[in-house]
């Protein structure tokens, strides 16, 4: 079953991915953060886009230790999870559940993200490249950080505040 595809054409794939993820993500964030009615929630996506374009440069960075060009392919995952944000800021725009819905939305977004940046920082080290893992790694954690602010956010007020 050789069609000569091996790992690490599958890892600059799935970086390119990502990396398309994050560039729509920098442009969802502010649109969100509009939004939000909780001053913590705007507050913690406000805080996520300068974090994602820091997620950016280390994607530059792998891209730069691998000799290829910085590039993105369509990732219809993400565009699939912001077009639900995107429904929810429009159907509940005034609503006291806006709130629990925003943070849900970037909790799907988080949870792709950590899924994506575990595989990638694996097949990094499996692929002997011990400083993209290293960089991965780190966005790794940021996402992770992210997901419990949110989820202690989520949990401590906007969903209260939704029932």
């Amino acid at each position: 079953m050789q069609n000569g595809k091996n790992l690490k054409e599958l890892f600059t794939e799935t970086l390119k991915d990502i990396y398309f993820a994050e560039k729509q993500i920098l442009r969802a964030l502010p649109k969100m953060a509009k939004e939000a009615e909780s001053p913590e929630l705007k507050q913690a996506f406000e805080t996520h886009r300068d974090q994602t374009e820091g997620h950016v440069e280390r994607l530059n960075e792998v891209f730069e230790q691998l000799g290829r060009p910085a590039r993105g392919k369509t990732c219809e995952a993400i565009l699939g999870i912001i077009d639900e944000a995107k429904e929810i800021m429009e159907e509940f725009k005034g609503a006291e559940a806006l709130d629990a819905g925003l943070a849900s939305s970037a909790q799907a977004v988080e949870h792709y993200e950590i899924a994506r940046y575990g595989t990638l920082k694996t097949w990094a080290l499996q692929l002997g490249l011990s400083d993209a893992a290293k960089l991965l790694d780190q966005t790794l954690q940021e996402e992770i950080q992210t997901d419990k602010l949110l989820t202690k956010l989520a949990t401590s007020s906007v969903n209260k505040k939704a029932a």
